[in-house]
């Protein structure tokens, strides 16, 4: 028997992924491909987990036309030889001609996505994981679900993390079309009926993709605590039944974690370079308002540097973001506040960008609310411009826009759930305490309460304000840190392995 490394060597397997660090080999930084938080979640631990001194490695899909562009010193012959010219480096590219000509990570067609997913899942399974050899495979998402099955069988540990409770089905005689060895192990994967055999199951059972992950893998981890809990008890009716019964069955075995996302740290307002002038606590009440008033300029508000200023940071989606709970009462904040010239700026895309521009343009508000699509330029500008940012989810597996929001001196309005509630306390200025404002009960009139009281804090003497968002600023900067959530993925990690993952 070979003996163990002395360092355990992990394979994190993803989709996506915002950045990589040069340490990963020499065109690794080159490899970017995002759709959204699980690409920047990604990166992150990735790097996180470099500095603290792990083998890591990552699987990810070879994007050919969207790495090509960033890999202009290389020649084309050059560029689809990558592997053979970096047989050492540690990211590991999926190489299938589904993934060559298309330009972003995502289709449009859930079809197509199951296609890439499952293109994607037999390259790692019959050529990433031979050639890594790995002792522990980290899985994300949906899309990498029918792997851990194919830990169970190689018994390798296998970490499944859920960023989006979302999943898809297909039957085994499609996977088994798209290349995939699903007779080897079948009987570790979720059925949507009772599987008595392979041959029975084959052509009409569905297999489901997000519950095989949860039902195979060894351990299993949302991106919050609380949402965990909401999921096991059942809080959510969007969750699917079978999610539900195996995430539950997880947690009450002692099998599943919830482990805080952190922002990206391209989110510090000391070095960020999309902001108008960059500052840290100390200074920040002077230089936020440099920030606000070039926003402000640039968006064609009303430039008063004292009119309180609220930012929306997520897509416009009315089933999680709450964007109705605002709508309904989008004219009376307006108008409550109007002698003050209240603000409220959207930097984001959804189908509800329509139904505020129809309000502005209704009550002449053009002068107070800016609705732009989103860009990342202007995203940091305005957490670093805003004194407050909305944020009514209704449910929120995790998020990071109430995180990045305090480092930029900006207090989260949200709703009482999910990753919000393990990440924001109720701002008791007098006690010094908390870091935005929350409301519990999901409706109108409670979004409309939060407010009230950021208003109320924004009411209080500049000095006093100042002292309370510094130390939110500084305490944020401590704690919402990915070499934090790197330590706790590790600890679970050699609960795993039931041996150190890092030996000095």
């Amino acid at each position: 028997m070979t003996a163990p490394r002395r360092n355990p060597r992990v394979l994190v397997v993803t989709p996506e992924v915002t950045y990589l660090p040069d340490r990963m080999g020499n065109l690794a930084s080159f490899f970017t491909a995002k759709a959204g938080g699980l690409a920047d979640v990604s990166a992150a631990l990735v790097s996180a987990l470099l500095d603290q001194g792990a083998d890591v490695h990552v699987a990810l899909p070879d994007y050919r036309s969207i790495f090509s562009d960033r890999l202009v010193p290389f020649l084309k012959e050059e560029i689809t030889s990558i592997q053979r010219k970096m047989p050492d480096d540690r990211v590991h590219l999926a190489e299938d001609r589904a993934f060559f000509y298309i330009n972003r990570v995502y289709s449009k067609y859930g079809d197509e996505n199951i296609k890439l997913a499952l293109a994607f899942q037999r390259e790692v399974i019959n050529n990433i994981i031979p050639r890594v050899q790995p002792d522990l495979i980290h899985c994300n998402d949906w899309m990498t679900g029918l792997i851990p099955g194919v830990a169970r069988r190689l018994r390798i540990p296998c970490l499944f993390t859920i960023h989006n409770i979302h999943t898809v089905k297909s039957t085994l005689a499609f996977i088994e079309d798209r290349g995939i060895d699903a007779a080897s192990f079948w009987q570790h994967l979720y059925y949507m009926n009772y599987a008595t055999s392979y041959e029975a199951s084959r052509d009409s059972n569905p297999v489901d993709f997000l519950t095989s992950g949860i039902f195979a893998a060894h351990f299993v981890n949302t991106v919050s605590p609380t949402f965990l809990l909401e999921v096991v008890d059942g809080l959510h009716p969007f969750v699917e039944g079978q999610i539900r019964h195996e995430m539950a069955n997880k947690y009450y075995a002692g099998c599943a974690f919830g482990i805080l996302n952190a922002p990206d740290p391209a989110f510090t307002p000391q070095t960020d370079k999309d902001l108008k002038k960059n500052y840290g606590p100390k200074e920040h009440a002077a230089v936020k308002r440099e920030n606000k008033r070039f926003l402000q300029r640039n968006l064609g508000l009303i430039e008063d540097v004292d009119a309180p200023l609220f930012f929306w940071p997520s897509r416009l989606d009315p089933v999680q973001k709450g964007c109705g709970l605002l709508a309904d009462i989008f004219y009376r904040l307006i108008s409550t506040w109007w002698d003050q010239n209240l603000q409220v700026a959207f930097v984001a895309n959804g189908d509800y960008q329509r139904v505020f521009q129809d309000i502005v343009n209704q009550h002449q508000f053009h002068k107070r609310v800016a609705i732009c699509d989103f860009s990342e330029q202007m995203e940091h500008l305005a957490y670093a411009a805003s004194d407050f940012i909305l944020m009514p989810s209704r449910f929120e597996p995790c998020g990071l826009p109430q995180m990045i929001a305090p480092l930029y001196g900006s207090l989260p309005v949200a709703h009482d759930t999910g990753g919000i509630h393990d990440t924001i306390r109720h701002l008791d200025a007098a006690a010094n305490t908390g870091n935005g404002f929350l409301f519990k009960t999901f409706d109108s009139n409670g979004l409309f309460w939060a407010i009230e009281e950021a208003m109320k804090f924004y009411a209080l003497p500049a000095q006093a304000r100042a002292r309370q968002i510094k130390r939110i600023m500084t305490e944020s900067a401590e704690t919402f840190t990915y070499a934090q959530s790197a330590r706790q993925y590790i600890d679970l990690y050699e609960k795993m392995l039931q041996r150190p993952l890092v030996v000095e």
